[in-house]
């Protein structure tokens, strides 16, 4: 296994003058980490191997329940599965899409809560999708044309952590979408769920006056604490955060 030190080109605006960002890749999965300075040497090994062992266990349920990986619709409950993969067939179920929507926002915040405990300040990014530990103000760009840079972004407390902010778009990324909207960005307490609600409303986003429908859904999901929606030129926010220019 090697970690790659080659970004995204975003990826560059990352982190603060007591912080450090590295790169951990391996196969599909891409993360990009930011945290303290003063954390062990080793940790971007011990952040691999740990992905490593995700991936594994992803790989071996799915030999066991072969509809895992394909399935675009909801499947059953499985206690005897690997955790990972619960949380996203919970995340699934409660979105109405394929568990599949849920992995890049489940790893996020597995590799979180698995290594926050050397860092106050621990955020991980997967593709577009992040969760994060923080005592601090923290901004996301949001990204609906990359090609061009970000120049508005989400602003949140310190009081608002621990925190995801997962995004789905039809334009961006490799991800299968069936909308037709440049970036749906849905922020709450879980990353599977917000993973998989991104996913859900991205498909639902056909064109301009879908916004305030999405808008709408979100606000009567409880584990939704905002959304943001882009389609062509038109907007639309709601929830817990601030719009900011970047």
């Amino acid at each position: 296994m090697k970690i790659s030190y080659s970004i995204r080109s975003y990826r560059a605006q990352t982190g603060n003058a007591d912080e450090k960002a590295f790169q951990a890749q391996l196969e599909e999965s891409d993360l990009w980490i930011v945290c303290l300075k003063n954390t062990p040497a080793d940790l971007p090994e011990q952040v691999l191997r740990y992905l490593g062992d995700l991936r594994a266990s992803l790989k071996g349920w799915m030999n066991i329940d072969p509809q895992f990986g394909p399935s675009l619709t909801p499947l059953p409950q499985r206690p005897e599965a690997p955790e990972i993969a619960q949380r996203m067939l919970r995340a699934g179920a409660a979105m109405r899409v394929g568990p599949m929507a849920a992995v890049a926002g489940a790893v996020a915040q597995a590799v979180c809560e698995r290594f926050a405990q050397y860092s106050s300040e621990f955020v991980v990014e997967n593709g577009g999708d992040i969760f994060m530990r923080s005592t601090r103000e923290r901004r996301v760009a949001l990204l609906p044309d990359p090609s061009s840079g970000s120049a508005i972004g989400l602003k949140f407390r310190a009081d608002m952590f621990p925190l995801a902010v997962c995004s789905s778009s039809s334009t961006i990324g490799h991800s299968l979408s069936f909308g037709k909207g440049e970036l749906v960005t849905v922020v709450g307490k879980d990353a599977a769920l917000a993973d998989a609600a991104a996913t859900r409303y991205c498909n639902l986003l056909q064109g301009p006056k879908d916004i305030e429908k999405i808008l709408e859904m979100a606000r009567k999901n409880p584990m939704v604490t905002g959304v943001f929606a882009q389609c062509g030129e038109q907007m639309g926010l709601w929830g817990d955060m601030e719009l900011v220019a970047l």
